[in-house]
């Protein structure tokens, strides 16, 4: 089933769905995010265009033209208009739903919905964002991705915490060694694409992203950084910088780069 039998489809929003970036809530890795939404990991990526039909449901539209959707993201960024209408040959899927939580709705339409089953995917679920009640690998992986963008609210939250010992420059959990090991194995044996990121921040550093089975990390490369464990609910434990991190996070950073 596609957006509505007459083809209306308002959009409201867009991201990119690439090895370099893409929406986190999917999965630990770029392929991983494209298997949930059950497209091929093509290195090109994709668009994720969000919208509404007539009636008002919520649908995915998959965009094989990500420059397409990247034009228009840059542009709304910039507070510039920019209407994104993907053409029909650049359309390789309309999912039901969303997967990510949007506050947004098209002036005139009903309330976003999710649509009913069609004949072509009878049992289809929608797609819908994670439970933030709950704890689990994707509210995991937000939590990372938000630390990330907050770093400076979050740094002086750590600053605080008695977890944190600037002295010794340990940080008092067994499972940070563990993760840092399987971090730096992967400056060994690359793991699949999009499992480590990275982008510019100020002061010439980068923002480095990371995640294992059960783990997210998020760091600077001038500073500390924090982790996320599916088995501690909700607690960002921060790891100082310590006589190895910089080297690691330098490490991930141009990996992270050289596969974009």
């Amino acid at each position: 089933m596609a957006p509505a039998d007459d083809d209306a489809f308002y959009v409201l929003s867009a991201v990119l769905l690439t090895p370099g970036q893409f929406p986190s809530v999917l999965g630990d890795d770029y392929p991983a995010a494209c298997a949930a939404l059950g497209q091929e990991p093509w290195a090109d990526g994709y668009g994720l265009v969000f919208g509404q039909d007539r009636a008002g449901a919520r649908w995915t539209v998959v965009c094989d033209d990500a420059a397409l959707v990247g034009c228009a993201i840059a542009a709304w960024d910039c507070g510039m208009p920019y209407d994104l209408s993907p053409p029909k040959r650049t359309v390789v899927d309309s999912l039901p739903g969303w997967p990510i939580g949007l506050p947004l709705r098209t002036p005139g339409l009903p309330e976003p919905h999710d649509p009913a089953p069609g004949p072509e995917h009878p049992d289809r679920t929608p797609l819908s964002p994670p439970d933030p009640e709950a704890w689990g690998p994707a509210q995991r992986r937000l939590g990372a991705d938000e630390v990330a963008k907050q770093w400076t609210a979050w740094r002086e939250r750590i600053n605080g915490t008695a977890a944190f010992d600037r002295a010794t420059g340990q940080a008092p959990a067994e499972d940070v060694a563990r993760v840092l090991a399987e971090a730096q194995a992967y400056t060994r044996e690359p793991p699949p694409a999009g499992r480590i990121r990275s982008t510019p921040a100020t002061g010439g550093a980068r923002l480095v992203r990371a995640d294992g089975p059960g783990w997210s990390l998020a760091a600077r490369t001038d500073d500390i950084a924090v982790v996320l464990l599916d088995e501690r609910p909700g607690e960002v434990v921060p790891v100082s910088r310590g006589p190895e991190l910089p080297a690691l996070l330098h490490a991930l950073d141009r990996m992270a780069r050289a596969s974009v």
